[in-house]
């Protein structure tokens, strides 16, 4: 089976970032739900994500005879660490919202806050810990919450990363 070229492949990825970035965005301004902490996170991946295909688009390394560049594997390397890096993150805020609620940290101050008053290292570790806010199950999508519907959107960021990786050619 022969795969389609990668640019238009890292383009249909850079696509999927942005409405993804634009649904959250509307998810938070026109909706009213508030983003807690790892969904922030979850956000920079796509965002991440989307960098690397754009750069990936404009960039196209053009394969040597029968071998790709180095460039591309890069890519497609970073594709797939800020992939899996996105599933982590939201893997852990469903194992959050599936925890019973008295068992569950207590809310964090705002995102503003922590970055004005914190040292850098705290914060973060504040973050990825979550807290009830990030257990909250705001909107659900044919059942799924906003977490479980990233998480698969992460597994298809990595697998596509993966495919990239270990393609010997691109045609």
């Amino acid at each position: 089976m022969t795969l389609p070229a990668s640019r238009p492949l890292y383009l249909l990825a850079l696509i999927g970032a942005i409405l993804l970035l634009g649904s959250a965005l509307y998810m938070e301004h026109v909706m009213g739900l508030e983003p807690c902490p790892l969904c922030i996170v979850q956000r920079v991946a796509v965002i991440t994500l989307g960098l690397i295909s754009l750069i990936a688009v404009l960039h196209t390394p053009l394969p040597e005879g029968n071998r790709r560049r180095p460039a591309a594997r890069v890519y497609a390397a970073l594709t797939t660490l800020a992939g899996g890096f996105g599933a982590a993150i939201a893997t852990r805020q469903i194992w959050l919202q599936h925890q019973p609620a008295d068992q569950l940290p207590s809310c964090l101050p705002s995102m503003d806050y922590m970055l004005e008053v914190l040292p850098f290292w705290e914060m973060l570790s504040l973050v990825f810990s979550g807290t009830a806010d990030c257990a909250e199950v705001g909107w659900t999508f044919l059942g799924l919450s906003i977490a479980e519907c990233m998480l698969l959107v992460f597994i298809v960021y990595t697998a596509f990363g993966l495919v990239q990786l270990l393609r010997r050619q691109d045609t």
